[in-house]
């Protein structure tokens, strides 16, 4: 057999050899990549995304899309190729598997989480579309978790209303922990709540829930190793009450980062003509009940997504511009937003073709 041709053997073996071995060897890393892209204006599997009841509503022409990442599972082993190949391709990001599943977080465990995310995302995009509708909404601070094995358990229940700790009337998730803190370890606090089965009830028939207790907690010290301030093991967060009926029909969806275009759906269906002037819109980011837009990860991924779909701008999250802009799809208008407001301006820009005016993002934000 000539030189060159043992020579070409053996290196062409000792590369499947490589393949083989690199196939077998696991290592500690996860990927991202591009996932699809849902207008929220528009339909998914065969039904549209935002179905509102109970309110006049208008047809919205254009896209407004949502963007996501697709991730592999918590459960997933990657090999030495696929990892390889995910540093190597331009569209994927490979990143350590505790930066996706921190803690050794179970794939069971990260889908219920993203799943709550989804829902509390879904519920403050209806709240800030409405109040920048000027259409009320009746909010109130309910326990939104209790800890096993805290003072707070079997005392106090998820969807307990808190109307007041220790006599004063709390307004606002953040009053809870604020309360409870100007006591020392040990000491008591006093919760007037409405339980949760009576505001059940009192939703269910269109009434103001009455029927308040007081449950006294005796408080426990904080066990996260800095000062020594008093707990009793619950999470507070908010409820709200509709004028009318807001449905989000989107499954195999989770986390937080819809929000923004949720809220965008929602006023456009709620307003006369559209507001991208038929124009490709996309974007992310997450709502705040106030209409502040909150930064997401898997940016660029998104950015990838939405171009290939066919959008023509991308609602970018402030905090979010800078890494955006480093690789931006070619076509593709970075618009920078931080409010709800900041996105509808926007949208009119876009849809008049003004879009000289618009606050682009770029590599230092």
């Amino acid at each position: 057999m000539p030189r060159r041709t043992a020579t070409m053997l053996a290196s062409t073996l000792i590369l499947i050899a490589l393949l083989c071995a690199g196939v077998f060897i696991k290592v500690p890393y996860s990927e991202m990549s591009p996932g699809p892209t849902v207008n929220t204006l528009g339909e998914h599997d065969g039904e549209p995304v935002l179905q509102i009841s109970g309110h006049k509503t208008y047809p919205a022409t254009g896209h407004l899309n949502m963007t996501t990442v697709r991730v592999t599972s918590a459960d997933y082993n990657m090999n030495l190729v696929e990892a390889v190949y995910g540093w190597l391709a331009h569209d994927n990001k490979v990143v350590p598997h505790d930066t996706l599943y921190p803690d050794g977080k179970t794939e069971e465990q990260s889908t219920q989480e993203n799943a709550e995310e989804f829902s509390q995302s879904q519920e403050s995009a209806k709240v800030a579309a409405l109040k920048e509708l000027g259409i009320p909404v009746k909010s109130w601070v309910i326990v939104s978790t209790v800890l096993k094995g805290s003072p707070a358990e079997g005392r106090l229940h998820a969807g307990d209303v808190i109307k007041a700790v220790d006599g004063t009337a709390v307004k606002a998730p953040e009053d809870v922990a604020k309360l409870v803190t100007e006591h020392k370890p040990g000491e008591k606090a006093v919760f007037t709540i409405v339980p949760a089965k009576e505001q059940a009830a009192a939703e269910k028939e269109n009434r103001t829930a009455t029927g308040t207790k007081d449950v006294t907690i005796t408080t426990a010290k904080s066990d996260d190793g800095g000062t020594q301030r008093a707990i009793v093991g619950i999470s507070a967060g908010t409820d709200h009450t509709f004028p009318f009926t807001i449905d989000i029909k989107l499954a195999d969806v989770g986390g937080p980062s819809a929000g923004l275009m949720f809220s965008l759906g929602i006023v456009d269906k709620l307003t006369p003509g559209n507001l991208t002037g038929g124009k490709f819109v996309a974007g992310t980011g997450t709502i705040e009940d106030n209409g502040k837009v909150g930064p997401i990860g898997g940016i660029e991924m998104k950015t990838v997504g939405a171009r290939q779909k066919g959008a023509e701008y991308f609602l970018t999250p402030k905090d979010n511009c800078a890494a955006a802009a480093k690789d931006t799809p070619s076509g593709l208008t970075l618009v920078k937003v931080d409010t709800i407001d900041d996105a509808l301006n926007a949208l009119k820009d876009i849809k008049s073709g003004n879009t000289a005016a618009l606050p682009k993002c770029s590599a230092k934000g």
